[in-house]
């Protein structure tokens, strides 16, 4: 909202959008609350193990998607990349987490799971192509209110409190905003105007490695990575250069 207020340019291209492109808008930001109430719904449901996985999972979505109907053509070494990465995600977390918490996981959480991460693709591939049109100060206000009024009135159907908590809570939730949400989601919104979607797709698959680097770097946590993470952080990170590789040809075409 202040970059709204803000910038007459921001106003003056929210005030001109096409109503086929606010409306598509509206919906990815739908979407992109879907992706939050699944997927956090689903860590109550079932094991953290199975439920990153299974939400990580949109590469797999993602490629095929952007290769048949957005024409960004992925070449052999591109899937390759792709598969290595996904792949690369399930050594790290089986590594750390290990699937001997077969008890937690219910068939409802894993198909929550695998919702959410259906529905972070569709908010992937939905951002690639409005965001070749429209500036990401516009995007984001969109997309982000819309979210958040759903997310809201979902809470109000399924009278789950929004107020209450703890201060240290407030204090976590307000630095999950700025943070990871204005800044972290807002930097990923501007790359999809300039990246092909399956590599933005892929890139976030090196979230759970800059976790447990991050886990490993504040001293108060100081969490030393297991072969598995480094293992299964190394082929994340081949597979996203793989996935990367000709980036500048294939989007030229």
């Amino acid at each position: 909202m202040p970059l709204v207020f803000l910038r007459s340019k921001t106003r003056k291209e929210l005030l001109n959008l096409p109503r086929s492109t606010l409306y598509i808008m509206i919906l990815i930001g739908v979407i992109l609350a879907a992706h939050f109430a699944l997927w956090i719904t689903s860590l109550k449901l079932t094991s953290v193990a199975s439920s990153v996985i299974l939400v990580t999972a949109h590469p797999l979505l993602v490629g095929p998607v952007s290769h048949f109907f957005f024409k960004e053509r992925l070449s052999f070494v591109n899937s390759l990349g792709i598969a290595l990465s996904v792949g690369g995600v399930l050594i790290l977390v089986y590594g750390n987490y290990g699937f001997a918490t077969g008890t937690l996981d219910t068939l409802e959480g894993n198909m929550l799971a695998i919702l959410g991460g259906a529905a972070a693709g569709l908010y992937i591939l939905g951002g690639r192509k409005i965001r070749k049109t429209v500036s990401v100060g516009s995007y984001a206000f969109v997309v982000y209110c819309v979210g958040t009024i759903v997310l809201f009135i979902i809470c109000l159907l399924f009278n789950a409190p929004v107020y209450g908590f703890s201060i240290e809570a407030y204090g976590i939730i307000l630095l999950m905003a700025v943070v990871a949400g204005i800044f972290g989601h807002t930097l990923y919104n501007w790359s999809l105007g300039h990246v092909r979607a399956s590599l933005a797709s892929v890139v976030l698959l090196g979230e759970p490695l800059g976790s447990t680097l991050l886990a490993f770097a504040i001293p108060w946590i100081n969490q030393i990575p297991s072969q598995y993470t480094v293992l299964g952080g190394g082929i994340i990170i081949t597979g996203i250069y793989l996935t990367a590789r000709n980036t500048e040809k294939s989007d030229a075409t």
